[in-house]
C-alpha cells in the first residue's frame, strides 16, 4: 500500500513541476542570467574590460565581480598616475550594478603621494561602462 502511495505522490510531484514551467519561454536577458548563476553580469564584465583597455589589469575575480587595475601614467602627465577598481554588484544589467573607485597619485620629489580625485570621474566611468554594456547586449539580441 505504501508503495502505491509513494508512487502516486511522486507522479503528482512530477506533474506539478511540469505545470509550473507552463511552457514559458525565457527572455534573452533571463537566459543570459540563468547561464551565469553565481557569476556577474557578462555584459557589465566585458564592458568594464573594454572601458579600461588602456589600463593594466592587476587582478580579477569573475565570480565576485571585482576587477583591479594597476597604476598607470599617461603621456603628457608623467608626474601623475591613476588606478581603478571596478565592482560588479549584480547579475542583471542595472544602473546600480556597477561601482568604480578611482585613485590618483602625484609625484612629489620622487615619492608618489595620494591626491584627490574629482567625484564625477567615477560616475562618468560607471556611465561609460553601462553604455558599453547596453550596446553589447543590444548587439547580441539583434
Amino acid at each position: 500500500m505504501n508503495k502505491y502511495v509513494f508512487s502516486a505522490a511522486a507522479a503528482a510531484l512530477f506533474a506539478l513541476v511540469g505545470c509550473q514551467s507552463g511552457g514559458k519561454r525565457l527572455s534573452a536577458d533571463a537566459q543570459v542570467t540563468a547561464k551565469n548563476v553565481g557569476t556577474v553580469n557578462p555584459y557589465l564584465w566585458r564592458a568594464s574590460l573594454d572601458t579600461f583597455t588602456n589600463m593594466p589589469v592587476s587582478s580579477t575575480d569573475p565570480i565576485g565581480g571585482l576587477i583591479v587595475y594597476d597604476w598607470k601614467s599617461f603621456p603628457g602627465s608623467e608626474n601623475e598616475r591613476i588606478k581603478a577598481t571596478v565592482y560588479i554588484l549584480d547579475t542583471r544589467l542595472r544602473a546600480d550594478g556597477v561601482k568604480v573607485a578611482v585613485f590618483r597619485q602625484v609625484n612629489q620629489d620622487g615619492t608618489w603621494v595620494d591626491a584627490p580625485v574629482d567625484p564625477e570621474t567615477a560616475m562618468q566611468l560607471e556611465n561609460a561602462i553601462l553604455d558599453r554594456a547596453r550596446n553589447l547586449k543590444n548587439s547580441q539580441l539583434g
